[in-house]
């Protein structure tokens, strides 16, 4: 059974995409991102533990709660951030 998110952010591109996205933040405690990638590409850093991973159109990311991270357009893109309030799944 797959949790439905309890909030979304709007649809991000390339130059919507906010700054504080850009540079290094965290989810609150409790809570789950999904970094969904709609067109294009995105680069996912996580600082930890550290790695990196290139997400394009049905490969989303997925970070922990209170996972430090940040995220690069890497060209014309669109993307969405799904929060959950339990492991999602898949």
């Amino acid at each position: 059974m797959t949790s439905a998110p309890y909030r979304s952010t709007p649809v991000f591109d390339e130059t919507t995409l906010p700054a504080a996205l850009r540079k290094e933040h965290t989810t609150k405690a409790g809570v789950w991102g999904v970094i969904r990638v709609l067109e294009g590409r995105l680069r996912l850093t996580y600082l930890e533990p550290p790695s990196e991973v290139v997400l394009e159109a049905g490969h989303h990311g997925i970070v922990q709660p209170q996972q430090p991270h940040f995220v690069e357009p890497l060209g014309p893109m669109k993307m969405q951030v799904d929060f959950h309030e339990h492991p999602p799944e898949g």
